[in-house]
This record gives structure tokens, sequence and C-alpha cells, in this order.
């Protein structure tokens, strides 16, 4: 599967509400950050892309996806996309790339941090005892301090301009994560933790004029979910053979519009503190998905899927 079919359809060819804007998309080699890359790309931005997984070098995930194709959908949707391959662990990386946005944009208007690459170290089902220490500890360094690494080194060039913002990405809203169990204390852990430290920039950031939100997308049709699949865009409803509640799934690029609208809202510090999700966000902003439709995930697994009631998404996209 090509990047253009998940993320080229865009509801605004147009859309320049962002132009003039720079951006930091910390993790955008696939998923939800490469979605969010390419939505601010549709408004105009400027985006910096980074992640490991170059055109010359894989990561330890071992996909297929680059910064630099992420990069090149980010210039063909409108906007300027500019690869950086970064190890966001270690902080003289993250230290060199702030100072090339600093030398080359002169400004920093959005960070969004969405660093993980945890995916195979999480032995679901598993209770703490028995789960790789090693494995549970490298999924915690790169869930959450790659976001306190991105943060500290990035946050003094966004509060030079009033009005700045971080979007902390994470799985679950926070009253979804406080009330359930999320197959795994690493996990859990993890995207609490996301949470909570756009909770933390948010109180730190008020001062300067700047605000923090988490932003968790609903069930994602990724690459490496229609993978898991093996389904495409195309056909990725005959995935609801193997799991009907993938009916309530969303492509990258809903997430992508949720950041774009936020961003582009000139009362967007209201959010501040906030764990929010993209089927919420395009109920207030109005945005859809590729194909239309406004799925409301979170609502829909607490509603249906956790309630053990039949696949139906009716009412909820």
């Amino acid at each position: 599967m090509t990047g253009d079919v998940l993320f080229s359809r865009h509801a605004d060819p147009v859309n320049t509400t962002l132009r003039g804007k720079v951006v930091l998309v910390a993790g955008a080699t696939r998923g939800t950050g490469r979605g969010i890359a390419v939505e601010l790309g549709a408004a105009g931005a400027t985006v910096y892309c980074t992640g490991r997984s170059t055109r010359g070098r894989r990561s330890e995930m071992n996909r297929p996806e680059t910064i630099e194709e992420t990069a090149e959908l980010v210039t063909r949707a409108g906007g300027q996309g500019i690869a950086v391959q970064v190890d966001h662990l270690e902080p003289e990386q993250v230290r060199a790339l702030v100072e090339r946005i600093r030398r080359e944009q002169g400004r920093l208007d959005l960070l969004v941090n969405d660093i993980w690459g945890g995916d195979s170290l999480v032995e679901w089902h598993t209770p703490v005892w028995k789960h790789s220490l090693d494995d549970g500890l490298r999924l915690l360094r790169l869930a959450v301090d790659t976001h306190l690494i991105t943060s500290h080194h990035a946050l003094p060039l966004l509060i030079e301009n009033p009005g700045g913002m971080v979007v902390e990405v994470t799985d679950g809203t926070a009253e979804y994560n406080a009330a359930n169990y999320r197959l795994s204390a690493f996990y859990d852990l993890a995207k609490v933790s996301v949470s909570r430290l756009a909770f933390s920039q948010a109180h730190e950031l008020r001062p300067h004029g700047c605000g923090a939100v988490a932003l968790t997308p609903g069930w994602l049709r990724s690459e490496m979910m229609l993978d898991i699949y093996g389904v495409t865009e195309e056909n990725w409803r005959d995935a609801l053979a193997k799991e009907p509640h993938f009916v309530i799934s969303e492509t990258p690029a809903f997430a992508g519009r949720a950041v774009a609208a936020l961003a582009a809202d000139d009362d967007r510090l209201r959010w501040s503190g906030q764990t929010l999700s993209s089927g919420q966000l395009a109920q207030v902003y109005g945005f859809t998905d590729v194909d239309g439709s406004r799925p409301d995930a979170w609502r829909y697994i607490d509603e249906v899927e956790s309630k053990g009631r039949p696949a139906d998404a009716t009412g909820y996209r």
C-alpha cells in the first residue's frame, strides 16, 4: 500500500489556514504521525518530519515506510515537508534538530509528540512479573522519555511566540484509560503518562501564552493494522470478518484533520490541559474522515464494544 491511498484525499485542496506556520511532527514516519504531518501540509504548513526510518536505513520496527516519503506527501498536499532523521532518545540529536529549525525558520508554532515504536515490545495479557522487563522498560523509554527529551529542547523555541501548542499523541481518552486496564501494565502506564504529560505541560506553558493537549485517534487503519488484517484501505471492510468492531475504524488522516483544525483555531488554548479524541473534535470543527464519515470511536468502544454488544457503527460515524 502506498501513502497516496491513506493520505491524499483532502477535503480542501486550497486550504492555506496554516501558511507560514512551522511544525515539528516528532514520529512522522507512519500511522498517526504521518497522517498529522500530511494534513498540516494540506493546510499550508511547513512540517519537519522526524523519525528513525529512512530510505537508507530501517529502524527496529523494520517497516517500509520512511520519513522521506512522509515529507514528500506533505509537499504534495500543499505544504513544505522536510525530512530529518532523528532518534528522539538521543538528546544531542534532538537539540541539533531544534537548532536547525531555529536557524532555518526562526520559529516553532506547533510541536506534535507522536514518538512511539513500542508495538513489538508489548506482551498483551501478560502480567508485569511475567512480561519481559527489558522490553517493558524499553517501551516506556520509547513512549515517555522521547516525549520529554523532545519537549525539553523544543519548548524554548515554541514559547517565543504566544499561541504555540504541544499535541501529545496517546491512545485512549483520559476517562476511558482511568476506568479500563489496557491489557499490559507497561502499555497502560505509557499511554496514561503521555496524557498526564500534556496536562503538566499545559500548566507550565500557560504563563507564556501557549498550551498543550493530548490527542487520541480511534481504532486506526494504519499501515501496520491493515497489514495485520491482510487488507488495504480500499477493501478494509473485509477485515470485519476477523474483527467486527473494526467497523468503527478511522484513517490516520482523521486525527491529522483534528490537529489541523485545532492549530487553525484562534481560540485553541481553551482546550489546553485536556485529552481530546479525533471523533470529539470532528463534532466541534465539522471535518470528516476521507470517506466523509465522522467516526466517534471512543464513544463506540465505551458504549458498544466494552458492553459486549454486537458490532454496529450506526449512530457512531
